[in-house]
C-alpha cells in the first residue's frame, strides 16, 4: 500500500481503539489492541503521517527511536525496597519507571490531553538485551512493572532488513501480535502532500518528468546509492533559503541531500534551466494579465518539458496566493469568534474591561498553543492561525489603550473597525487572485489551446486542497468552463461535492 492508505488504516485503528462503551470503558481491551507495525523503506514519510494523524485527531503524540535504548533505559533501573509477607520483612527488587513511559505521563501533564499515540520508530532494531521484553510490551503495553496509560495507542515502524544492517527479524510469536502495514513509495501520493506543503516547484516539475527519480535505492561500486522523499523535502527547504540569500546552487549542495550521482547531475541541470525559464518568461507579468507577445510566442513553440516547467511556475505562484488567502480567511473566521466573546454586553462595560477580556482571550490562545505543542498535536497551519489571532489581540489592545475611547461600546466599535480593515484587505486580495486566475487561464488558452496543458491546469487546481477551497469560496468562471469542456465528467460530481464541503466562508 502507499503512505496515504497506511495513514487512513492507522487513523481508523486509533479511532476504534479509543472508542468507549456506555460505561466509559474502551471497547477493545488492551490485550486485543494490536500495535500497528508500519514497515517500509526509509524516508517515505512514516514519521510525518504520525504527526498528521495526531494533529487531525486532536490527540497527543510521543515519539521515540528504539535504536539507542538499552534494557535499562526502556525498562527502568532496579532498586531494592522492603516488603512484608506473612509477617516477615523481605528485600525485593523493583524498577524505576521507564524513560519511555515517563515521557507519556510528561506529555499528559504538560498538555492536559489524556489520549494519544506512542510511536516507536526502528522497533525492529532494538538491542539484543531488550528484545525479550518487547513481546510483553507489544501485547500488554508494559515495560517492566509500568504500564502505558489507558487511552494511548502504540504504533511502531521499521525498515526492511535490506535497508538496515541492524534490523532483527521478528519471530512469528511477535509478528502475530502486530497489525502489519507494508508501505511502498509512490510519487503520485507524495505529490499531493508536496503541493500542499509548497515543496519547491523545480522539484515537483522535475519529478513530473522523471518519476523514476522520486525514490531509488541501489548498490554501486562506491557503495549504496539512494534518493528518498525525505531527501527531496529537505532539499526544497535549502533551495528556498539559497534563493533568498542569492547563493549558488550546485551539484555539491544537491549531493548532500540526494545520494545518487545521476539524479544529482540531472536535477542540477534542470534547476539551472528552471531558473532561466523563470527569468525569461516573467511570471509576474503573465499572472497580472500582461504577458508579452514574445512570451506567448516562445511558449507556443516550446517543447513539452519547457511547457510543463512554465505551467508549474505559474501554478506555483497562483496556488501560493490562494493558500495565503485561505489561511487569512480561516484566521479571520476564528478571530470573529473571539471578538464576539469580547463584545458580549460591551455597552455595559468600560474600555478597561474590554482590554481585560482581550488579554484573557490572548492568554487562553497562548496556553492552547503550549498544550498542543507539548502534545506534538499542533499543525503548522493551526500554529500560524493562533499566532495571528494572538497578534491581532495584542496589537489592538495596545492601540485601544491610547485611543481615548470613553465607553466599552466605543472600545468594541474600535475593535470591529480594525477587524473590518483586515477583512476588507482579505476580500481585495481574493478579487486580485480571481483576476490572476483569469489571466492564467487566458495565457494557457492562447499559448497551448485546450490540450494537455489545460488539462493539467484544471486538474492541479482541483486536487490541491487550497485551490479547491478558494474555488469553493469565490468561484472561477474560467475553471468551470474548462472543467466542463475538458470532459472531466466522470469526476465532476465528486469534485463539486468535495469543493462544497471545503467552503470556509
Amino acid at each position: 500500500m502507499n503512505i496515504k492508505q497506511a495513514k487512513e488504516y492507522i487513523k481508523n485503528a486509533v479511532n476504534l481503539y479509543l472508542k468507549k462503551d456506555e460505561f466509559g470503558e474502551y471497547r477493545v481491551p488492551v490485550v486485543r489492541q494490536r500495535p500497528i507495525f508500519l514497515l517500509g523503506a526509509p524516508g517515505i514519510g512514516k514519521t510525518a503521517i504520525m504527526e498528521q494523524i495526531a494533529q487531525e485527531m486532536g490527540i497527543a503524540l510521543v515519539s521515540y527511536s528504539m535504536t539507542h535504548h538499552t534494557r535499562q533505559s526502556a525498562l527502568g533501573l532496579p532498586f531494592i525496597t522492603k516488603k512484608n509477607y506473612g509477617g516477615q520483612k523481605f528485600s525485593v527488587s523493583e524498577y524505576t519507571m521507564s524513560e519511555i513511559i515517563a515521557s507519556v505521563y510528561d506529555a499528559m501533564e504538560e498538555s492536559g490531553i489524556k489520549e494519544g499515540i506512542l510511536f516507536l520508530d526502528e522497533i525492529n532494531c532494538v538491542s539484543e538485551t531488550l528484545a525479550p521484553s518487547m513481546l510483553q510490551f507489544l501485547q500488554y503495553k508494559v515495560f517492566g512493572r509500568h504500564r502505558v496509560p489507558e487511552g494511548w495507542v502504540i504504533v511502531t515502524a521499521g525498515n526492511p532488513p535490506e535497508y538496515n544492517k541492524s534490523v532483527r527479524e521478528f519471530d512469528v510469536v511477535t509478528m502475530d501480535r502486530l497489525k502489519v502495514l507494508e508501505v511502498e513509495p509512490e510519487y503520485r501520493i507524495w505529490k499531493e502532500y508536496a503541493m500542499d506543503r509548497q515543496i519547491h516547484n523545480a522539484i515537483i516539475n522535475y519529478l513530473d518528468l522523471k518519476k523514476d527519480h522520486f525514490y531509488c535505492m541501489e548498490m554501486t561500486t562506491k557503495g549504496r546509492s539512494y534518493v528518498t522523499a525525505r531527501g527531496w523535502e529537505d532539499l526544497s527547504e535549502i533551495l528556498y533559503l539559497y534563493e533568498d540569500e542569492s547563493l549558488t546552487v550546485d551539484e555539491a549542495l544537491i549531493g548532500q541531500y540526494l545520494r545518487n550521482e545521476k539524479v544529482v547531475k540531472e536535477f542540477c541541470a534542470y534547476y539551472d534551466l528552471y531558473r532561466k525559464y523563470k527569468k525569461d518568461y516573467h511570471i509576474e507579468e503573465i499572472l497580472s494579465g500582461n504577458a508579452s507577445v514574445q512570451a506567448i510566442s516562445r511558449a507556443k513553440e516550446a517543447p513539452f518539458d519547457e511547457r510543463l516547467s512554465l505551467l508549474g511556475m505559474l501554478l506555483d505562484k497562483a496556488l501560493a496566493d490562494m493558500k495565503d488567502c485561505m489561511e487569512r480567511l480561516t484566521y479571520l473566521s476564528d478571530l470573529k469568534v473571539s471578538l464576539k466573546a469580547i463584545g458580549n454586553s460591551a455597552g455595559k462595560t468600560y474600555p478597561d474591561q474590554i482590554m481585560e477580556r482581550m488579554e484573557k482571550q490572548a492568554e487562553g490562545r497562548k496556553k492552547l498553543l503550549q498544550n498542543l505543542q507539548a502534545a506534538s498535536a499542533l499543525s503548522d497551519l493551526d500554529k500560524k492561525k493562533h499566532r495571528r489571532v494572538i497578534g491581532f489581540l495584542d496589537e489592538c489592545r495596545k492601540e485601544l489603550y491610547v485611543s481615548g475611547c470613553a465607553s466599552g461600546e466605543e472600545a468594541f466599535t474600535f475593535l470591529k473597525e480594525r477587524y473590518g480593515e483586515r477583512l476588507g484587505r482579505a476580500k481585495k486580495e481574493s478579487i486580485r487572485i480571481q483576476q490572476e486566475l483569469h489571466a492564467l487561464f487566458g495565457f494557457v488558452q492562447e499559448a497551448f489551446g485546450e490540450g494537455n496543458e489545460m488539462l493539467i491546469l484544471v486538474t492541479e487546481l482541483t486536487v490541491n486542497s487550497f485551490g479547491a477551497q478558494f474555488l469553493a469560496a469565490f468561484g472561477s468562471p474560467d475553471y468551470q468552463r474548462y472543467n466542463e469542456a475538458l470532459m472531466l465528467s466522470e469526476r465532476k460530481e465528486d469534485i463539486k461535492t468535495q469543493i462544497a464541503e471545503l467552503s470556509l466562508v
